[in-house]
C-alpha cells in the first residue's frame, strides 16, 4: 500500500493465472451529468444526467472482499457533478484503498482537494490543451506526485498526441508528469464518428516517445497493438513484461450509476449486455463472479486472447 507495487501469482511464483478469484479492481462510475460535451465521449454523458448516492456506494463497496486492490471513480470532468464524490473517496480510503479519477478541468480549489484524496489522477486532453495543462500544473503545485495525461488514440486525434508529447519535453506546466497514458478508441457513443489509428500509425507514437524519451502507458485494449509495435525491439522481452491485456471479467469489474455490472464501461449496451447485473440484489461478489453472464463473458474473452471481443480496435 506504501508505493502500489503489485505481484499476482496463482498455486507457485511462475503460475500466471487467466482469472482472479475476485475482482481485483473496481471501476465505479458515479454520475452521468457532464457539461463539457466532448465530441468523442463514447458515454454520451450531457447535463441531463444522475448521480450515485453516498449509501449506494457504501453498499456496492461493501459487497467486494478486502483483496480489492483499486477503484477508480468515474465522475465529471470538473468533478462538480456529485456532491458526494469526496465522501466516497474517503470512505474507498476507509476500506484500505486509494482510489484514483480521470478528470479534465480542474480549477485551484477543487485540484487542492482531489491532491490530498487521491492516489492518482489522470487528466484528459481534449482539442483545447489548456484546461489539460493547467490542471496538471495545479495538482503538481499542491504534492500530487502520480499525475497522468490521458488522450484518445485515433486519427482524429494522431496529431494532438505527437503534439503533447512535444510539449511534455518543453512546458514546465508538465514537468514530473508520470506518464502520457494512450487509451484506444472504441467506436461507441459519440465516439462512433472517429476512426482507429492503423498498425503504422500506432507504431510512430511509440516510435516517437521512445525518441523523446517521454514516458507513456496504455489502456489494456491496446496491448495488441502494443505488442505488435515493439516486436522487433532490443528490450521486448522486459517491455512485454509490463503489458496486460483485456482484463474485464476476468480481474477488473465495472459498475455503473444505476448500480449494475457490466464486464467493463464500453461493454454497456453491447450485445448480450443490453441490461446489467443489479448487485444491490446479489447476496455477495461471489454470486457475481460466478454469473453465467459473467462466466460466458470470460470464456469468449479468454477464447479471443484477452483480446477485446466487442470493439475492432
Amino acid at each position: 500500500m506504501s508505493d502500489g507495487f503489485f505481484v499476482r501469482w496463482g498455486k507457485t511464483l511462475e503460475d500466471d493465472p487467466s482469472v482472479a478469484p475476485f475482482p481485483e479492481i473496481l471501476d465505479i462510475e458515479v454520475t452521468t451529468i457532464c457539461n463539457n460535451g466532448c465530441k468523442f465521449c463514447y458515454k454520451s454523458n450531457t447535463k441531463n444526467g444522475k448521480n450515485m448516492n453516498l449509501e449506494t456506494f457504501k453498499q456496492i463497496i461493501d459487497k467486494f472482499p478486502i483483496n480489492l486492490t483499486q477503484i477508480a471513480i468515474g465522475a465529471c470532468s470538473t468533478m462538480l457533478s456529485n456532491p458526494d464524490l469526496f465522501k466516497m473517496a474517503e470512505y474507498a480510503r476507509e476500506n484500505g484503498v486509494i482510489p484514483n479519477i480521470t478528470v479534465a478541468d480542474l480549477d485551484r480549489e477543487t485540484a487542492k482537494k482531489a491532491a490530498n484524496t487521491f492516489g492518482a489522477i489522470a487528466t484528459s486532453r481534449y482539442e483545447n490543451k489548456e484546461p489539460c495543462y493547467n490542471t496538471i500544473q495545479y495538482l503538481k503545485e499542491y504534492g500530487l506526485i502520480q499525475r497522468n495525461i490521458h488522450i484518445l488514440a485515433s486519427q482524429e486525434t494522431y496529431d494532438q498526441i505527437i503534439e503533447t508529447m512535444n510539449d511534455i519535453k518543453t512546458d514546465k506546466r508538465l514537468e514530473g508528469l508520470n506518464a502520457l497514458v494512450i487509451l484506444s478508441l472504441k467506436k461507441k457513443g459519440r465516439g462512433k464518428t472517429y476512426n482507429c489509428l492503423t498498425q503504422e500509425q500506432f507504431n510512430s507514437l511509440v516510435r516517437h516517445a521512445e525518441e523523446l524519451q517521454v514516458p507513456i502507458g496504455f489502456d489494456s485494449c491496446s496491448a495488441p497493438k502494443y505488442l505488435e509495435a515493439i516486436k522487433d525491439h532490443k528490450d521486448y522481452d522486459k517491455l512485454s513484461k509490463f503489458v496486460e491485456p483485456c482484463e474485464a471479467a476476468c480481474f477488473s469489474s465495472y459498475i455503473d450509476v444505476n448500480a449494475n455490472f457490466y464486464p467493463c464501461s464500453f461493454a454497456e449496451n453491447s450485445k448480450g449486455w443490453e441490461q446489467g447485473i443489479n448487485v444491490l440484489e446479489l447476496d455477495s461478489i461471489n454470486d457475481l463472479w460466478k454469473h453465467p453472464r459473467v462466466e460466458e463473458f470470460r470464456h469468449q474473452l479468454l477464447n479471443n486472447k484477452r483480446n477485446c471481443p466487442i470493439y475492432n480496435i
